[in-house]
């Protein structure tokens, strides 16, 4: 058997232990099954090991000041609708760059003016956490955060998930909000205060909402004002949720993407009641064949009238590679796809939102943080081996 027909092997090893519909059934929950988790993880390794298509990346000095300016260091050789990612990442300086760091001060006894961003350092192997949540300043200080210990998050079945997840940040940077069974936790970040609010259910997600927080699990969604406290139930899902652009407005549509394939859909609804406005497929008319959208997970981000996500796609390559898709959230057209290609986790990439210069921050685990420029092109690197869940400020 040579190189070749040993890589197809693999390949179909890998596509056999998939979930058929993990979008569908909930993209976090097919993440906590530990099973097909390590199935999936060996059988990638094993893949990119052969094929040698491993990202190779180099570590940012220890001590880099915070810089809160990112210039462009690599120029993009293509600018065409899909862009493949850099077998090497360029580093420069970033404000991020420290998200990895140990925390060197309580939250308690210096409290953030605004945090960049949250981590905790997870077991990937129980997939729990393994170490308090950090809080990056934009001092540049790491901190931990002491004034709370949320728990796990669980649903009806029992599986559990940690409970920092992508989107707990505000996009101010100056609060954060933790989904738990029967109630809410929210952390003033710039006083190290907490309130908690009692609410019902397994509740798992969040998004931040303009005015409100929305929270929920697998069977409701509540909207919580984030002055008052005072809550309701909202019709929508949050495993489909796009997260709302924070300079939007308060009435700003609640936008959803769901379905696989020929039947993605894109759902317009309205801000305060949840009532659908419109639906459309989305489409990939503008992309080179072959390539196309099979189906999307994790949180979604607005940014403007644009839609990214991540995605599993039909390459050049294989149907199923890695992928994050950049679309139009008026007509669901896909104006942009970075390829991640084939040798990664299955769900290796979540985006994490954007930055003010309309890049995507997106994980390419097993460990990494990495920035896109749709527009151009370019691919860089912001953090490695950052092991663990990551929340990013808006």
């Amino acid at each position: 058997m040579n190189e070749q027909d040993l890589r197809q092997l693999l390949t179909v090893s890998v596509e056999d232990v998939r979930p058929s519909h993990p979008a569908v059934a909930g993209w976090e929950r097919a993440r906590r099954t530990r099973r097909t988790r390590r199935s999936v993880g060996a059988a990638a390794l094993a893949v990119a090991l052969i094929g040698g298509g491993t990202v190779a990346a180099m570590r940012p000095p220890a001590d880099s000041p915070p810089d809160h300016s990112v210039a462009p260091t690599v120029v993009p050789s293509h600018a065409g609708p899909v862009v493949r990612a850099p077998a090497e990442l360029t580093f420069p300086r970033d404000p991020l760059s420290r998200l990895g760091d140990p925390a060197t001060v309580p939250l308690s006894a210096r409290p953030v003016q605004r945090a960049l961003a949250l981590f905790q350092p997870i077991d990937f192997e129980e997939y729990r956490a393994d170490g308090p949540v950090r809080v990056l300043g934009d001092d540049g200080v790491v901190r931990s955060l002491d004034v709370v210990t949320p728990a796990p998050t669980r649903d009806e079945g029992g599986n559990q998930a940690p409970a920092l997840k992508s989107g707990v940040l505000s996009p101010d940077g100056r609060s954060a909000a933790f989904a738990q069974t029967n109630e809410l936790i929210m952390v003033d970040l710039t006083t190290a205060t907490v309130r908690r609010i009692p609410l019902q259910g397994y509740l798992e997600l969040v998004v931040w909402a303009n005015d409100r927080v929305l929270v929920g699990g697998d069977d409701r969604t509540y909207a919580v004002d984030r002055v008052s406290g005072a809550a309701s139930e909202l019709d929508v899902s949050l495993w489909d949720l796009v997260t709302p652009d924070p300079a939007a407005g308060r009435e700003a549509a609640l936008v959803e993407v769901s379905g696989m394939r020929d039947n993605l859909i894109l759902r317009s609804r309205t801000a305060r009641e949840g009532t659908i406005r419109s639906e459309q497929k989305v489409t990939g008319a503008a992309l080179p064949v072959p390539y196309q959208v099979n189906e999307f997970y994790g949180r979604g981000w607005l940014h403007g009238e644009r839609l990214a996500r991540s995605a599993w796609i039909t390459s050049s390559e294989i149907d199923g590679a890695e992928g994050v898709a950049v679309l139009d959230a008026r007509t669901g057209a896909v104006a942009h796809v970075l390829d991640l290609g084939r040798d990664r986790w299955k769900g290796c990439c979540e985006v994490l939102g954007w930055d003010n210069r309309g890049a995507v921050l997106l994980r390419l685990q097993p460990g990494g943080l990495v920035r896109w420029h749709p527009e151009t092109g370019e691919v860089t690197g912001v953090v490695r081996d950052l092991t663990g869940m990551v929340a990013l400020a808006g």
